[in-house]
């Protein structure tokens, strides 16, 4: 079981995810409200990983930690195949 931190960016014209600075930055298309953009987070991130992934904190905030049933090194290994 691995927690994550990453960053969100809303209201981008993609998805995409940026690994160049110390904790991955994640654009999402969907505006926070309502919750819209977590809902987008959550989707994507479960289909990248094939796994169910989780809020644990920062629901409404920028920075979030995650969770996800894998190994913590698998996720920057996945997360590399959607780098920009």
């Amino acid at each position: 079981m691995a927690t994550f931190y990453v960053k969100i960016e809303t209201g981008s014209e993609e998805f995409k995810v940026d690994l160049s600075g110390n904790i991955p930055k994640i654009f999402l298309k969907s505006d926070p409200r309502h919750g819209e953009a977590n809902k987008e987070l959550i989707t994507r991130l479960s289909e990248i990983f094939g796994k169910k992934t989780g809020i644990m904190s920062g629901h409404h905030r920028r920075r979030k930690k995650l969770i996800i049933d894998i190994e913590k090194d698998e996720v920057l290994s996945i997360l590399r195949d959607y780098h920009v």
